[in-house]
């Protein structure tokens, strides 16, 4: 009686039983089946050897048998290990942007995390610039330190293209000189972005703000600052449902009046109400709790920017934060889930801490007090900075236990 077919020798049935199960895919069920299959195979084809069959040979086929259980027993566990460990491994991004939106969104489910905003997507560093502003480097850079948004500004060309400049002009940021509105699309190309100061050209160009949006998708929100009319959120509206990043923009728009929160509401109701939209309140004009409350209810606003005016600056900064972080309007904040911004940035050739009542980024690190400027707004309810300071705020931030780590990081 023939062991195997044609003298088969044995070291090659006891391999091709090895790879016919090789095939199943190694989780903890198909691994034991594997073990108890390959067991009972190796059982029958020892069994199967006749009592004529050669001694030798039955030896041999005895310690295949052995060595082919050894084998298995250790691919079992190797596949345990490198399964276990794929296990551990961290979870790859996917859309740290969505994680971001849901916390902008539910404000009174999150007023234990202070979230960090970019301004012009986070230029400076200890007062000084280090890049180009609303750049690709910029927003980069603020993604890596764990900054929730960065803050852009858009204008349009010439020929109708929605760009990312600050001023008016491109004399301050850029390689061309002239107005914005003067140039095409094709024209702004030819612009590099220079760090202003040195003013060194970068490798950047003037870009789009479609460009922008794609550069961002997914991993940091884009907190829009419209250069143009009111009603060109509604084309920013467009453009961000059409890539897909409805939960990666924050719109916003000023709001100082019931006539000028009648237009807020028929944008708002134009771009529909799954896109966050909040409006910019200042106290040279907003005091009044129950107007706060009511902007922030019709607008449904996830969050409130506020302008703490200071413009002379041989008074005393503000000791409580002024009519906008009055108990009644943190009240009315908490009542409409709303999240409570204010500005440290400084405005070029004005005093600082202009927007936030005279406590601004300088100060907090000049003095090496930080707790009196990002710390005194927090402790009135503020849960958004915007900061020409990202590093330093969420640096501060972290050690007093004012963050937490977010489930994907970039």
């Amino acid at each position: 009686m023939a062991l195997w077919p044609s003298g088969m020798p044995v070291v090659v049935v006891i391999m091709r039983i090895f790879l016919s199960f090789l095939s199943p895919p190694f989780n903890g069920t198909a691994r034991r089946l594997f073990h108890a299959s390959m067991s009972q195979r190796l059982q029958k084809t020892v069994m199967a050897a006749s009592p004529e069959a050669p001694t030798a040979a039955r030896t041999t086929l005895k310690i295949g048998a052995l060595l082919m259980r050894l084998a298995v027993l250790v691919l079992g566990l190797l596949l345990t290990l490198v399964t276990g460990a794929a296990s551990l491994a961290p979870i790859p991004p996917s859309n740290r942007a969505a994680f971001i939106h849901e916390r902008l969104t539910k404000a009174n489910l999150n007023r234990d995390h202070v979230m960090v905003v970019a301004h012009r997507a986070g230029w400076k560093k200890e007062g000084a610039v280090v890049r180009a502003e609303n750049s690709f480097a910029a927003i980069d850079h603020a993604v890596s330190t764990g900054v929730e948004m960065v803050e852009l500004d858009v204008r349009r060309s010439k020929d109708g293209a929605l760009v990312i400049m600050h001023d008016e002009t491109l004399d301050r940021t850029t390689t061309c000189r002239g107005k914005v509105a003067e140039f095409t699309l094709t024209e702004l190309r030819s612009c590099r972005l220079v760090v202003e100061g040195d003013r060194r050209p970068t490798d950047e160009h003037v870009f789009t703000l479609e460009e922008a949006m794609l550069h961002a998708r997914g991993r940091i929100l884009i907190n829009i600052d419209n250069k143009l009319e009111p009603e060109a959120l509604g084309e920013v509206a467009d453009l961000a449902r059409s890539l897909g990043m409805i939960d990666g923009v924050l719109l916003k728009m000023a709001v100082w009046n019931a006539e000028r929160l009648q237009l807020a509401r028929d944008i708002r109701r134009a771009i529909g109400a799954d896109f966050a939209f909040m409006p910019i309140l200042a106290d040279d004009a907003v005091t009044e709790p129950a107007f706060i409350d009511r902007t922030q209810s019709a607008l449904g606003a996830p969050a409130a920017e506020l302008v703490h005016w200071y413009k002379d600056a041989s008074k005393p900064v503000t000791s409580d934060g002024g009519p906008l972080l009055s108990p009644l309007a943190r009240a009315a904040a908490v009542r409409n889930n709303t999240h409570l911004w204010i500005n440290t940035y400084p405005i070029t050739d004005r005093p600082e801490g202009m927007v936030a009542g005279g406590r601004g980024d300088y100060l907090a690190l000049s003095t090496g007090r930080p707790e009196d400027v990002w710390g005194f707004f927090v402790e009135r309810g503020v849960t958004i900075i915007q900061t020409d300071e990202p590093e330093a705020v969420i640096a501060w931030l972290d050690a007093q236990g004012l963050r937490r780590s977010y489930a994907l990081t970039n």
